[in-house]
């Protein structure tokens, strides 16, 4: 896939960083505590912090004595994961207000358990601190502990504990429940259960099982973010990803949330699923680091791998401080937009009252009962559970908020196509782009179709200008453009035509003299594998 433009950037010069990039309101590095916020009970602070370390104590004693409570109860571990399994949404613009829910209802069980009144989670700032923190190693924090040992030393002995009172809690499942888990291919409890097995153990690839040895990747003497995740949690990073405008959009690079579909469950329509920038790239590749299903020559390869690779990935007691911490970024662009004047919500009243109405029907309160009549629109606000954030953005975020915030958001336009091309045939953008137009950034807005092959990698490279005898590049490579990732395994037999956001590294295309030609690879530790081909490309520039 090529886009071409002579003159591209002439020398560079407009292409000096983030410095000068639209989107950002100056109010944005106000950023502190939300009118919405400031009473709140419930404090979650940075696990990084002598509260959010205070937080872990609590937690960890929590999650031993749910581990130890009966399969039948609905607040055992597991249990508690399988809520996750059985209606999680990713790639579609359910995907925060959901996961607020389920952190949520988790927060307030856990907190019973806990023996502390306070409890709240501690968030993950892997802005600031890109390492898995040293106590989610110890004890019960870490599903690698002898504590999860006599569940998960084996599919069998998992299969044992679990699947029983799993299949009496389906078999009690309301028409509404029913309905919902059709919507995501689970008819029966067999379609439910081969999700767990990897269609009876037959790929560990795909199976959302994980056995305790093989349960987490990082370990305490190798907790660092590979550096290229670690630079896509930078802050300039971020920013980029808080930049949107508008909380869902045709335009892609001004949605801050991904996909609208028909419902939390239901896969995209003909036009695909899209991933906005912080779930495709920090959320998705952070679950895929800590699972061990990334791009290394040291990582679990073809699997099987950890839990945090799959829907049962709230197994892994890290879970909660990452979602955390993607709660606080939604938490941290809604109070940016409210200052700015914009809207944090669907602004067409059809689609809000679609938004607000789609059923969430699997949760669990702290009192041991179900939440059978839940909708979206109930854990909008974070005062349905009570909390605020301590500190919503880090000093070096912050200050880079500032650094781009030159005018008024709501003075500038959304990031402007360039350049398009429909197949993957070659597109001559020269006299496309509007006179004079000049970007500090540009994005690559790539649509293709995941592999369904058994095993198929979850993350692809993106190459830039690569000659044809490269098959793949490692991050720090002239031709290495960013990688696109997945969540979880492909579903065989269904076609999941995808796009993905990738910032173009500013130093790369003035490199490039005006030549971008971008195309998909195989990951540097599996280069024989085949790549997908890029389907439709948009360039588009701040």
């Amino acid at each position: 896939m090529r886009v071409t433009r002579r003159g591209l950037l002439a020398g560079g010069a407009a292409v000096a960083g983030l410095g000068a990039m639209p989107g950002m309101a100056s109010a944005a590095a106000k950023a502190g505590g939300r009118a919405a916020g400031r009473t709140a009970r419930y404090v979650r602070h940075d696990v990084a912090s002598a509260e959010g370390q205070r937080m872990l104590e609590g937690y960890a004693k929590a999650v031993g004595h749910m581990l130890s409570l009966p399969a039948d109860h609905p607040h055992n571990w597991f249990r508690n994961a399988f809520v996750h399994f059985m209606d999680c949404p990713h790639g579609n613009w359910w995907f925060y207000v959901w996961h607020r829910g389920f952190v949520g209802f988790v927060e307030q069980t856990v907190r019973h358990y806990s023996g502390m009144d306070d409890f709240a989670f501690p968030y993950w700032d892997w802005t600031e601190n890109p390492a898995l923190p040293q106590a989610m190693f110890k004890g019960p924090l870490t599903p690698v502990a002898d504590a999860f040992a006599p569940y998960t030393r084996d599919l069998p002995t998992f299969t044992a504990f679990i699947q029983p009172a799993l299949k009496a809690y389906w078999s009690k499942l309301n028409k509404a429940q029913q309905a919902q888990q059709g919507l995501r291919g689970n008819k029966t409890f067999d379609d439910l259960w081969n999700g767990v097995t990897g269609n009876n153990g037959s790929d560990p690839g795909d199976q959302a099982f994980a056995a305790t040895a093989r349960a987490r990747y990082p370990t305490a003497d190798n907790a660092a973010l590979p550096q290229y995740l670690a630079d896509m949690c930078n802050p300039a990073a971020i920013a980029l990803g808080l930049a949107p405008k508008l909380f869902n959009a045709g335009n892609k690079t001004d949605s801050f949330t991904s996909s609208r579909t028909a419902s939390h469950n239901a896969m995209p329509g003909q036009q695909g699923m899209f991933f906005s920038l912080l779930e495709g790239n920090p959320h998705n590749k952070i679950h895929n680091y800590i699972g061990g299903a990334f791009d290394s020559p040291d990582s679990w390869g073809d699997g099987p791998f950890g839990n945090m690779t799959n829907n049962l990935s709230p197994v892994d007691p890290i879970f909660f401080l990452h979602h955390s911490n993607m709660d606080r970024l939604w938490w941290e662009w809604e109070g940016k937009q409210r200052e700015a004047g914009l809207p944090t919500l669907p602004t067409d009243p059809t689609e809000l009252a679609q938004f607000k109405s789609d059923p969430f029907l699997f949760f669990w309160r702290a009192d041991g009962t179900p939440v059978l009549d839940g909708k979206a629109g109930d854990y909008i606000d974070p005062a349905r559970f009570d909390y605020r954030y301590e500190a919503p953005v880090g000093q070096r975020l912050m200050a880079q908020i500032a650094a781009l915030a030159t005018m008024e958001t709501r003075s500038l336009p959304a990031p402007r196509l360039l350049a398009s091309a429909p197949t993957a045939g070659a597109v001559d953008a020269l006299g496309d782009w509007p006179l004079g137009f000049s970007a500090q950034q540009l994005y690559a807005l790539i649509t293709f179709d995941r592999p369904t092959d058994r095993n198929s990698p979850r993350e692809f490279v993106v190459l830039l200008n690569a000659p044809d005898d490269v098959k793949t590049a490692p991050p720090g490579s002239p031709y290495y453009a960013g990688s696109v990732a997945f969540f979880g395994a492909p579903m065989p037999g269904m076609t999941h035509r995808s796009t993905f956001i990738v910032p173009l590294p500013p130093s790369l295309v003035t490199k490039a003299g005006g030549r971008l030609e971008l195309r998909l690879a195989p990951p540097s530790r599996r280069p024989d594998t085949p790549a997908p081909i890029i389907q439709a490309l948009e360039i588009r520039g701040a």
